[in-house]
């Protein structure tokens, strides 16, 4: 079984928030003035990936026992 989480690369984040403000389980915040990722609280739902105007969130898959 798989599972989706977002991931923020950093580099490409502009901090305009967005995908925070979307987010259904809060698990976006800011860290050092970029969005970071709660993996804890991630459903990974899409919505941020979606929002993002820059594609500084992707959608990364692990492994589920």
């Amino acid at each position: 079984m798989v599972k989706r989480k977002a991931f923020v690369e950093k580099k490409e984040c502009l901090a305009c928030g967005g995908c925070i403000s979307v987010c259904p389980e809060d698990a976006l915040e800011w860290v050092a003035n970029k969005a970071y990722v709660d993996e804890e609280k991630c459903i990974g739902c899409q919505i941020c990936y979606k929002t993002c105007p820059v594609g500084a969130i992707v959608m990364v898959e692990e492994a589920v026992a």
